[in-house]
């Protein structure tokens, strides 16, 4: 959220904003069903697929709620603008995409959630950092 509140502190109140948010597409694995799937698989896949809705329900509610620290930051609700992908490629990939087709400021958190994947893979946003091109980006600690 930090993101959100540092746009709503810098940046022009008549701004157009996008919340992007790119998930990965979980979807085929919560349609597997085969008779060879064995009951312990099932039960597993059944709390997995409950998880990924779940996580897409919060998802929601916190673009929601950026959305409103931005309104009640003054910007204009019409220009505010929610989207929610599943990834196509990757998520640096897609939140790459999507800022070279026409944006003039891409805000990112300087780490995601997993500190311990981030040292050892690389982060997205390091990754959105090396390869985005034309376009300014801005870092949040």
């Amino acid at each position: 959220m930090r993101a959100v509140e540092s746009v709503a502190s810098f940046f022009d109140r008549d701004s157009h904003v996008t919340l992007f948010h790119v998930g990965q597409d979980s979807s085929a694995l919560c349609r597997m069903n085969s008779p060879e799937l064995t009951p312990l698989f099932k039960h597993e896949q059944s709390e997995f697929c409950t998880l990924e809705d779940k996580k897409r329900e919060l998802v929601e509610i916190a673009l929601q709620n950026a959305r409103q620290v931005l309104v009640d930051s003054g910007f204009d609700e019409n220009n505010i603008t929610i989207r929610h992908e599943k990834a196509k490629h990757s998520v640096a990939r897609d939140i790459i995409n999507e800022a070279t087709s026409n944006y003039d400021v891409l805000v990112l958190g300087k780490r995601g959630i997993s500190g311990i994947k981030d040292f050892l893979f690389g982060g997205t946003t390091q990754k959105v950092i090396n390869h985005v091109d034309n376009v300014s980006v801005f870092i949040v600690n």
